[in-house]
This record gives C-alpha cells, sequence and structure tokens, in this order.
C-alpha cells in the first residue's frame, strides 16, 4: 500500500479527540437547549404547547446522549470514580479491563480457529494456485527488475560488512563440513536417477556430440595433435607412420572414422553406442546407491583425501574471494552482466511457472504441506503468545490501544445518540400533540 493510499485509510478514521470533542458539544448543545426551553415556556405561556414539544425533543436527546456516554464509559473505566455505588452497579463497569483474561483468551482461540488452525490453512490455499501468482509476479518486467534492483544493491554492502576472506573461510568450513558429513555416493546416484528418468542425458550427450562434432570440423590441425599425441600414449605412433610411406593416413583415417561415428551418433538416437552409455549410467546409478560397491567406496576416499588437502582447501577458499571480488565489481556497474542475467533468469523462471501446471502443482502441494505442517506444530505457540502479550497488557496501556482504534467511533455514537433521541422526543411529542388536538 503506497503512502497516499495510508493516509487516506487514516484519514477515513474518525479522529478520537475531535469525536470526543464533538460528543461533547452536542451533549452541551441539547442540555443548553433544554434549559432555554423551559425558561421560554415560563416567559410566553402562550406558546407552551409549542415549546413542550421543543422540550419533549432536547429532554430525550439529552438522555440518549448520557445513557450513551454511560455505556460507552463503562466499557472503560468506572464513571463514577471514588463514590460509593451498589456493587451490581460497580461489578458492570471498567468491562474491558475486567474481562482482559478472557479478552486474551477469545482472542487467542478466534485468532487460532479463522486463521492458523490447519484445516483453515489447507483450505485457503486449495483455493489460490500460489506458483502461478508467484510466476506472473516475477515475470512482470517491473517486479523482477525490483528484485534485481535489490541484489544489485545489497549484494555489495554485504560483501564490504561481512569481508570476502571471512566469507572464504566460512564457505570453507562449512562446505567441507557438510561434504564430510554427507555420503557422496547417495547424491550421486540420485542426481544420476534424475538425469536418466527425465532424459536429461539425452540432451546433454545431444548437445555435446554437437558440440564435439563442430570442433573438429572447425579444427583439423588442433584434431590432428590430439590424435598424434594419443597415438604415441598408446605405442603406435611408428605403426602410423610405417603405414604412411605406403600410402596410409592412419590418423586421418582415425578422424574421419571418429568423425563418421559421431555423425551416426548424432542421426540416431538409437545408437548401439548411446544405448552402450545410458546402460553405463544405469548400471553406475545402482553401484553408487549400494554404500559397499567398488564405486561408492572409491568416491568417498577419493572425497576424504581432496578434503584433508591443504592445497585444496587454500585453493577453495581463493576461488570464493575472487569469485566475491568478480560479482562484486560487476554488480556495481551500471551494466552489470549479473545483473542482466539474473533479470532474464527470473523473467524465464516466472514465465515456466505460468506455463508448466504439472510443476505448479507439485510446488503448491510441497508449499501447502509445509504451511500445513507449520500451522499444526506452531499455532498453539503463535496463540500462546498473543494470549500472554495482552494478559502483560497494563490496564491504562490496553484502554489506551482500544480507545486509539475505536475510540472515535464510540464517541460517535455519543452524538447519534443526541441526534437520534432527540428525533424521537420530538416525534414523540408532536404524536401526542396530534392526540391532543384530536381529543
Amino acid at each position: 500500500m503506497s503512502g497516499i493510499e495510508q493516509s487516506e485509510v487514516l484519514n477515513e478514521i474518525p479522529n478520537l479527540d475531535r469525536s470526543k470533542r464533538f460528543a461533547t458539544i452536542a451533549l452541551v448543545v441539547a442540555v443548553v437547549a433544554w434549559f432555554a426551553l423551559i425558561i421560554s415556556a415560563k416567559l410566553m405561556p402562550e406558546y407552551a404547547w409549542f415549546i413542550h414539544i421543543l422540550m419533549l425533543g432536547a429532554e430525550a436527546g439529552v438522555v440518549g446522549g448520557l445513557a450513551d456516554w454511560y455505556a460507552i464509559t463503562v466499557l472503560f473505566r468506572n464513571p463514577f470514580g471514588k463514590i460509593p455505588i451498589p456493587k451490581f452497579l460497580k461489578d458492570h463497569t471498567e468491562i474491558i479491563p475486567r474481562n482482559k483474561a478472557r479478552i486474551a483468551e477469545s482472542m487467542g482461540k478466534f485468532v487460532q480457529e479463522n486463521f492458523l488452525s490447519p484445516q483453515i490453512v489447507e483450505r485457503s490455499l486449495k483455493s489460490i494456485d500460489l506458483s502461478f501468482a508467484v510466476g506472473q509476479w516475477l515475470a512482470n518486467p517491473k517486479n523482477n527488475g525490483q528484485v534485481v534492483d535489490v541484489i544489485q544493491q545489497t549484494v555489495p554492502k554485504i560483501f564490504e560488512f561481512v569481508g570476502q576472506d571471512q566469507i572464504g573461510r566460512f564457505i570453507q568450513n562449512n562446505s567441507v563440513q557438510w561434504v564430510r558429513n554427507t555420503r557422496m555416493n547417495q547424491l550421486a546416484s540420485e542426481m544420476l536417477r534424475a538425469v536418466l528418468e527425465n532424459d536429461f542425458h539425452q540432451d546433454v550427450l545431444q548437445r555435446g556430440l554437437d558440440i564435439a562434432h563442430e570442433w573438429m570440423m572447425t579444427h583439423p590441425e588442433k584434431t590432428r595433435e590430439i590424435t598424434q599425441t594419443m597415438f604415441k600414449e598408446l605405442g603406435v605412433s611408428r605403426l602410423a607412420k610405417g603405414a604412411s610411406w605406403i600410402g596410409i593416413d592412419v590418423e586421418q583415417r582415425t578422424i574421419d572414422s571418429v568423425i563418421e561415428k559421431v555423425e551416426s551418433m548424432l542421426a540416431d538416437q538409437g545408437h548401439p553406442i548411446r544405448q552402450k552409455i545410458e546402460e553405463a549410467a544405469h548400471e553406475l546409478m545402482l553401484q553408487l546407491a549400494d554404500n559397499n560397491s567398488h564405486a561408492s567406496i572409491s568416491l568417498n576416499e577419493t572425497k576424504n583425501a581432496l578434503l584433508d588437502s591443504e592445497p585444496v582447501l587454500n585453493f577453495i577458499t581463493g576461488a570464493v574471494v575472487i569469485l566475491c571480488d568478480a560479482v562484486k565489481s560487476d554488480l556495481l556497474k551500471a551494466d552489470s552482466g549479473i545483473a542482466m542475467n539474473l533479470r532474464i533468469a527470473i523473467q524465464q523462471l516466472g514465465e515456466n511457472l505460468m506455463q508448466n501446471q504439472s510443476v505448479r502443482e507439485l510446488l503448491n502441494d510441497r508449499i501447502s504441506g509445509i504451511a500445513i505442517n507449520l500451522s499444526d506444530q506452531y499455532s498453539e505457540k503463535v496463540i500462546k503468545f498473543i494470549s500472554q502479550r495482552i494478559h502483560e497488557w497494563d490496564s491504562t496501556e490496553m484502554i489506551a490501544k482500544i480507545e486509539n482504534e475505536v475510540g472515535g467511533d464510540l464517541h460517535m455514537i455519543r452524538v447519534n445518540g443526541v441526534v437520534v433521541g432527540a428525533f424521537i422526543g420530538l416525534s414523540l411529542g408532536v404524536i401526542r400533540a396530534v392526540i391532543d388536538f384530536a381529543i
């Protein structure tokens, strides 16, 4: 809500002091009018019948104003002060302070039953597509621009306040401890499972083959150097040179054969080699799922060896420092590449959420589950906090809070009491005069 809207709302709420003053003025006017009419009836007896009609209106206005004043006053305090009054009257004054405990309990139950119960939370979340709303908000260029602006302004300040070296050490210590306590084989197995079940590996393999093919076609000299190096490592370089003497270019034939294989794999997703790669990935996934397999033991041992290596740890810290410095420097630029990419990514995320119903349903279910769980676990604590807070209020503080919120409206009731009472009294006076005249 903008500042203008807030001011408009505040202006709609009756001012407490103004309402009190207005109500007092209305009551005083009614009392003065009543006295004036009494005197007028004595001074002008020929108009006494008409003055008496007006007097009934004034009397009813005074009664109505005083009755409403009493009713409103006893809500907050004792209007009799220290004057001794019967117990049945005193027991029905200071109604709100006397019932503070009951009010606290009732407010707590009201919040719980209408806002925080798991059933209410579940029903409320089912009625809205929260993920769609989030996606719609993120897809709006104005909103994602604001998010990126906040990130661009905040992150460099965080780096300055905390210090990049401290961030590096913090990440090193915590990441190392997390990795040390994590079974990397299980994590790797689950990642492989997600990739294979969603056919991400096909996209990755296709893209990888495409890049390899393009590179080999555009860098023939480099490709030949790599082939020569491979032949040397395999110990067949002399054999290849010997074959070249009789006109057979083994290296080029090897390159052409590799290119041909890559092209055939690109053209056919059911290619035997691709099938073998997929089978090998499935087999590796199953092995990594077993903590006692050779692959799992080797992966965890390699992990522990890296974590015990001082150069590796120093590298992590140094890399984090360099990365933080690079991020900070880029974000401080007016044409920040990171900021631009973040904005594009956020907008794409919002658009994807809006378009992908299955993802939205999954997210909504997860959010709903978390919210229901939180409401089930913490609603009682929230209610207890509200009740305790109200219990802790001083009676004077409590009265001030309530009067500040609704006192203006309550004192306007006093004004209505005077006006409505006067109107009713005047009406009764007219009716009485008509009846007297008719009879």
